[in-house]
């Protein structure tokens, strides 16, 4: 009798290595998937349920295995939220080694100068791997335009914080190296006057001109006449479908230039480092006005008389465009 006890130990512990072996080779050996591939793990997701998502999505061959695989190795608590790339052919150890990484994809989106809080949040709402849709819009200026990294699940609302707490800091360095003498006391006032630079010109060695001829009229007095700030008057968007009106340069809102003295109530748009640079830091020009050349640049003139004369030579270039299509 002792004798059988003793075959039926002998052949269960044998039993017991060749399984432990054959596991053992099935959680190192090479995985089903032949192309790298996302997998997204949920925050507070149990190794069981992971386990059977990995194998109902092709990542491994058997949940039981991995799981065991996950807890034997002291695992079964290190595995962390988030999305991650499982490459081709990797082993239930390497994706569990993965998965306790903590090394997410990092996605990227930009936001582009110039861009006004509709835009913005049409553009981020329209990204389907961020949550909670944006109802409320951001206030104008207050987002840096850049480009940010992001993982799958973060919320619209934590990105533009975050995007916010970017602008403040850069405009609390910018701030600090700003020219003397400027026509505003405010950073509120420097970030309205960049949005409207920002607006007026894509063309990076004109920036500090065209803030220069603000500033110049900003200190006599003089109206700004700028036609984005009456784009943004009639459409929050910051554009229209249609040429200006004259009608339009005389109606009666806050954000009209061409009627309102100073700069308007808010920022008309999210200006880049850029515009906010030559804003604080702007060219030291007698410059009182610009127009459109035609080649994607501005005319300058510090009198009434010159401008007069480069506006002539733009309408006539906007006439042979006409002309030729």
């Amino acid at each position: 009798m002792g004798k059988y006890i003793i075959l039926l130990l002998i052949g269960s512990v044998a039993f017991a290595a060749l399984f432990f072996y054959l596991g053992y080779r099935n959680f190192h050996e090479e995985g089903p998937i032949d192309q790298n591939t996302a997998y997204f793990l949920p925050k507070g997701q149990a190794v069981i349920r992971t386990a059977w998502e990995l194998e109902e999505n092709g990542f491994i061959t058997d949940q039981d295995i991995f799981r065991l695989g996950v807890k034997l190795s002291g695992f079964d608590r290190n595995l962390q939220a988030g999305e991650f790339v499982i490459p081709s052919g990797a082993s239930m150890f390497d994706i569990m080694m993965i998965l306790s990484s903590g090394k997410v994809i990092q996605h990227r989106l930009t936001i582009i100068e110039g861009w006004t809080s509709w835009q913005i949040a049409e553009y981020l709402n329209g990204i389907e791997n961020l949550t909670n849709p944006i109802t409320n819009l951001p206030r104008e200026g207050s987002i840096l335009p850049e480009t940010y990294l992001y993982t799958k699940n973060t919320t619209r609302h934590n990105l533009i914080r975050r995007m916010q707490m970017r602008q403040l800091d850069l405009l609390d360095a910018l701030w600090q190296k700003r020219a003397e003498d400027l026509p505003f006391l405010s950073v509120e006032d420097a970030l309205i006057l960049a949005s409207i630079v920002e607006k007026e010109t894509a063309k990076s060695g004109e920036r500090a001109h065209i803030a220069g001829v603000f500033i110049n009229r900003l200190r006599k007095n003089m109206r700004l006449q700028t036609d984005p700030t009456v784009i943004y008057g009639l459409d929050r968007k910051g554009y229209i479908d249609r040429p200006l009106r004259k009608s339009d340069l005389k109606s009666d809102n806050p954000y009209n230039t061409y009627k309102i003295r100073g700069l308007p109530p808010t920022a008309i748009a999210h200006p880049g480092r850029a515009s906010i640079e030559a804003v604080l830091q702007p060219l030291k020009t007698d410059d009182l006005y610009f127009v459109a050349d035609g080649s994607g640049g501005h005319a300058f003139a510090s009198s009434l008389r010159e401008h007069l004369q480069n506006v002539k030579k733009w309408r006539r270039i906007e006439k042979l465009k006409r002309q030729k299509n």
